[in-house]
């Protein structure tokens, strides 16, 4: 098989398969890096008794991808102090601008993905996460997810199933009756409003959300030394919100233990959740958690 011609095989799925490794592995970067090392694969391999050379590619690069999460699973990243600078969320004054979060593809990725099934996927285990992606996403079939997750088909179908659930949130989901139905719509709509307004910098539309006697908690992660852990009133949680409009860009509303809340996620990576508690239409309690093991402990999911 002419060089040239696999090679410009490979570029014509490129754009499928950089798409495909983005969700498994959600970062830009990490999908090149995927794609490059999947092709060394393919170049080096004998591809003549290929005969899907499309669905050969995909299982090459979801095997790279699947590799590449079982070496993060074993090496997770700590996010660093400049990573978590969470005071802006609690009314400490703005922190000095760090380095960028990332090539501007990254946020038109994470948009056009969905910030929230990001940060759910990336809580899956690596198995699932591929499992997931390339059936729910990508339509292949569980035969072949079989072969490159090396288990059979049915517990790649198992697979599958149990990220399905964790991602709509199936576990911790209300019972599902109208007028719990409905409040759920409803605080979505509310957590929606306020990361707009959070992230405009509008105190006038922050003070629409939140009940007036509303009170902030945050734990100890989630503030610098001297900056106060709680703050009571509407006016001072929303200063607090409104100092946060650049973080809360990479930030989105998800299911928080089963109720609409705002995960801040760069890069997918979920580094602070605000748990929030209603009255009627409005806020009246906010949890900012940062603690590693507090976030760990959390069931997050994608809101319908």
């Amino acid at each position: 098989m002419n060089d040239d011609w696999l090679a410009g095989r490979f570029e014509g799925n490129r754009a499928r398969l950089r798409a495909m490794a983005y969700r498994m592995l959600g970062s830009a970067n990490d999908a090149e890096d995927a794609l490059q090392e999947a092709w060394i694969h393919a170049a080096g391999a004998d591809a003549d008794a290929v005969a899907n050379l499309d669905g050969w590619f995909t299982t090459i690069v979801a095997r790279v991808c699947l590799d590449m999460l079982r070496k993060r699973r074993a090496r997770p990243e700590e996010p660093t102090g400049a990573d978590i600078e969470p005071g802006a969320f609690a009314g400490a004054a703005p922190a000095q601008a760090g380095p960028a979060p990332g090539p501007e593809q990254e946020a038109v990725l994470a948009d056009s993905v969905g910030l929230a099934l990001l940060v759910v996927l990336d809580r899956l285990a690596p198995a699932e996460r591929v499992a997931f992606v390339l059936h729910d996403m990508f339509g292949v079939p569980f035969g072949e997810i079989a072969g490159i997750t090396g288990r059979s088909p049915d517990a790649a179908r198992q697979l599958a199933s149990r990220a399905r659930r964790r991602v709509r949130g199936e576990d911790t989901a209300a019972t599902g009756d109208a007028a719990s139905g409905e409040r759920l719509a409803t605080q979505r709509t509310v957590a929606e409003a306020f990361l707009a307004a959070s992230r405009a910098g509008d105190l006038t539309a922050l003070l629409a959300v939140l009940d007036p006697d509303v009170v902030l908690h945050a734990d100890q992660a989630a503030v610098p030394p001297g900056y106060p852990a709680v703050l009571e009133g509407a006016a001072a949680v929303a200063r607090g919100a409104r100092t946060a409009a650049a973080r809360s860009r990479t930030s989105a509303v998800a299911l928080i233990d089963g109720v609409p809340g705002i995960v801040w996620a760069p890069r997918g990576r979920v580094i602070l959740v605000l748990a929030f508690s209603y009255r009627e239409t409005r806020i009246s309690g906010i949890d900012i958690i940062a603690d590693r093991d507090r976030l760990d402990a959390l069931e997050i999911a994608v809101p319908d």
